[in-house]
């Protein structure tokens, strides 16, 4: 993963969910802390994009909650923060995504599309039981961007301009 081919929001909801993993005194960083990230920035895009899909954001949020809360926290000594395998693949896929729609860098929705189809994952099924799956975001996106790519680090507020 290399952090610079990120958008500029990208790269803050992924200190956001370091941080609130961090917070919980979980020791995975998980796709889950990502997506509850996603779905508290506050400007909502991932909210809308899931809206936008035919999915309810409430009801992702409400499951990727419950799988935070049933995740092991420890405290003093040794809280340091390893990412997990899956996390890792998210990276992997979300920046195969980018390429794959000539995207110079990751943005926040290619890692949300990422996040529904990684397999096996807690954050996946969260999407899922709020009713979006990623073809759904996919549609979702590629009605957001109206052709656009991801050229700048600040890419999302071009094309977030079109809502």
């Amino acid at each position: 993963m290399n952090f610079e081919n990120y958008t500029e929001r990208a790269r803050g909801i992924l200190q956001s969910a370091q941080t609130a993993a961090l917070a919980a005194g979980h020791q995975l960083f998980l796709p889950e802390h990502i997506l509850k990230a996603l779905l508290e920035d506050r400007d909502r895009l991932a909210a809308n994009l899931i809206r936008a899909a035919g999915g309810k954001p409430e009801l992702v949020e409400q499951k990727v909650e419950e799988a935070l809360r049933a995740q092991p926290s420890v405290s003093g000594g040794d809280t340091g923060l390893r990412l997990d395998q899956k996390t890792a693949k998210l990276f992997t896929d979300a920046e195969a995504g980018a390429k794959k729609a000539g995207d110079s860098f990751v943005t926040v929705e290619r890692i949300l599309v990422a996040l529904a189809g990684l397999s096996g994952s807690k954050a996946a099924e969260a999407l899922k039981s709020g009713g979006v799956d990623q073809a759904g975001l996919e549609g979702a996106v590629s009605q957001l961007r109206q052709g656009r790519t991801a050229d700048t680090e600040n890419a999302e507020e071009g094309y977030e301009a079109l809502k």
